[in-house]
């Protein structure tokens, strides 16, 4: 498969930058996630308000992913 994307105004350089960007962003977030669910798994001295808290930001994150048509896996 080949993509050709152009670029044409002045921005074109952080423009073409983002787009490079994009499954660095995406494996960012998957980390981001992971962090949170480990901590919620492993971290037996994690209060229950922090790991409600980490739920509840993993599952925002997932819905902010889903409202963009965005898949983490």
């Amino acid at each position: 498969m080949k993509v050709i994307i152009e670029f044409t105004d002045e921005d074109a350089v952080s423009d073409a930058q983002v787009a490079l960007d994009g499954s660095k962003w995406k494996f960012a977030m998957w980390e981001l996630d992971q962090h949170l669910r480990n901590e919620v798994k492993y971290n037996e001295k994690l209060p229950s308000e922090v790991a409600e808290a980490y739920e509840k930001l993993r599952e925002e994150l997932r819905e902010i992913l889903s409202a963009n048509n965005l898949l983490m896996e």
